[in-house]
Formats: structure tokens, sequence, C-alpha cells
């Protein structure tokens, strides 16, 4: 289960561009809780502690109380993070306000494990991810840290699918329209070229048929003839 994180924050009197720019300059960032069929509420955070929330890695698909905002802590879910283009500083973040079971959905990384039991690894194959997150719908309260993929038994050519992956209990995908394609096991470049090969080998120099004299052979027999009238 993904870790549950905490954030302490103070509500937003001024809202506005020269309040949030006010904010940010003293190293504290806007962000607005909504959802749940209540009214948003406008806060502010510590960057320094945002930061090492989004170091963890699995910040967007945990749920992540805050404290202080209300008479009792909120519990939400990253929605999204919008940083400075110049600077990569975080500059506002948006929550979505849940309840303890709510159902969610969510993008979990995926980890793909026992590689080398993976006979199209072994002979050089290489594992093409097509989806490095999936979107699950799940319980708030049991999110899952990653989705592990086993490649075990693999042979070049494979491809997995959604189907052939076992999600945790009471965890479902959220695209159920299609078996969608989660990796592929493909033949390194290499092997590609060897099997494709049907390049033909050029012909001996005997082999070449007679063609038609070059332009120059031409030339100087049109000359000699021109001497002899």
């Amino acid at each position: 289960m993904s870790e549950q994180l905490k954030l302490s924050a103070e509500t937003r009197e001024r809202v506005g561009k020269g309040a949030s720019r006010a904010l940010r300059r003293d190293g504290r960032v806007p962000a607005v809780i909504y959802g749940n069929k209540q009214e948003p509420v406008s806060i502010h955070l510590e960057e320094k502690a945002l930061m090492k929330a989004l170091m963890t890695g699995h910040f967007m698909n945990s749920v992540v109380m805050i404290d202080g905002a209300a008479k009792s802590a909120i519990r939400t879910l990253p929605k999204d993070v919008t940083f400075d283009v110049v600077t990569d500083r975080p500059v506002h973040v948006d929550f979505l306000r849940i309840s303890e079971h709510a159902k969610v959905t969510v993008a979990v990384p995926v980890v793909f494990t026992n590689e080398d039991a993976a006979p199209g690894i072994k002979k050089g194959g290489v594992l093409n991810v097509v989806r490095h997150e999936l979107e699950l719908v799940c319980d708030a309260s049991d999110i899952p840290e990653q989705i592990e993929v086993d490649l075990t038994g693999h042979e070049v050519g494979d491809s997995i699918h959604i189907s052939a992956v076992t999600l945790p209990k009471g965890v479902e995908s959220a695209i159920t329209d299609r078996d969608f394609t989660i990796a592929t096991l493909v033949a390194p470049s290499a092997m590609k070229s060897q099997e494709g090969d049907t390049t033909e080998e050029a012909p001996a120099a005997d082999e070449v048929p007679a063609t038609a004299q070059s332009d120059e052979e031409a030339s100087a027999d049109a000359g000699e003839e021109a001497k002899g009238e």
C-alpha cells in the first residue's frame, strides 16, 4: 500500500496573482482543496515540506492528510502540481478532497521483475515498455505503491497485456474496453538485421554482361574513322 503523507497548511485570506507571488517570495506554495460536494478551500503550504513529499516519488498516488486548514485533518489526493518553467519550483497544487474509503483513480508505476528468468531476454531480446504507469481504480485507503509484472518464461515476440497481470484485491484497471499492451519483448536490432538481410552479393567481374561501348571508347573509334576517310 502506498504510504500516507502529511502536510501542514494555512488558509489563504487573499487570492489572486499578487497574493500568490507574495506567498512564493516567503517560501510558501498556494494550493486549493476541492471536491466531495464541499466548498473549495484556498490554502498555502511550506515549499520545503512540499518538495520533500514530491521527492518520495509516489506523491501523486498517495493520500495526503492536510492539517491546519480545518478543525480536523482533511484527507486528499493530489491531482495536479504546476511548476515554474524556468526554476522548476512548484507554484501551485490542486488537492481532491476524498472520504476514507472513496473509490479513486490513480496512476501507479509498473515494475518488471524476474528478467533473469525470461528466455527471450537471455537470448538478447529487449523489453519494450509501452506503459510505465497503470491507471487503476481502488479504495483510497489501499492504494498500491507499484504493480509488479513477472517476466518469467517470456520469449522474444511475446506481448504482455493487462489481462496477464495479477492486480491486488479490490484494484481494477480504469480501462475496461480493451486488453491493452503493457510491454513487448522484441529482438535487438542486430538480430533483426541478420534475419532480414536479403542483399544479394555483387556479381563477379567475369559475370558482368557485355554492354555498349563507353562514351570515351565510342569517341576514340569515331576519331579513327574520321582520319581514314
